[in-house]
């Protein structure tokens, strides 16, 4: 889909995601909930509810990796989009989400699965593109905000994780 760019150290290369990807996806999200408070729960996913979430986004045409090394390397991040609600009067908006493998933070990897997504999402004639980030990841924020995202507001203490409460930024990019 976009072609090889430099990390400083190997070309990554963001492709359409594949079944075959499920297991590079679910480790790298799973690690993300066991770490982090991107996701806002406390149970990894199992390789049957990792399998159906991502099917969804395959569905769609809404899900993509990056790889380190090109095509066919190890995947090192991924990104997708879907409904933001499921009442047909949002149908024409939707949710992304962008996830980078531990140790590969910094590289620009986020930036060029994020730029994926919202060409994908243009192209798929899609109004609204919805982020929501917890409050406290300022590098989520300002990686939405330089790709034209703007901030929708902030609701206080909306979520738990690691025994204190969350605040959620929502943003918002106009898509067509």
């Amino acid at each position: 889909m976009n072609p090889p760019y430099e990390t400083g150290m190997r070309a990554v290369t963001v492709r359409p995601a594949l079944s075959e990807d499920l297991d590079a996806v679910l480790a790298i999200r799973n690690h993300a909930i066991e770490h982090g408070t991107a996701l806002w729960t406390d149970t990894p996913q199992s390789r049957a509810e990792g399998a159906a979430w991502l099917g969804a986004h395959l569905e769609r045409g809404s899900a993509y990796v990056a790889e380190c090394g090109g095509a066919g390397g190890a995947v090192v991040g991924f990104g997708v989009y879907g409904p933001w609600k499921d009442y047909s009067g949002f149908r024409h908006t939707v949710e992304n989400s962008v996830y980078v493998a531990d140790g590969h933070h910094g590289k620009g990897i986020g930036s060029t699965l994020l730029g994926t997504l919202v060409t994908s999402a243009r192209a798929a004639d899609l109004h609204v593109m919805i982020a929501g980030i917890e409050a406290g990841n300022t590098a989520s924020v300002r990686l939405h905000e330089r790709h034209g995202f703007e901030h929708a507001g902030t609701v206080r203490e909306v979520g738990t994780k690691f025994g204190r409460w969350l605040d959620l930024t929502l943003m918002r990019l106009q898509l067509n």
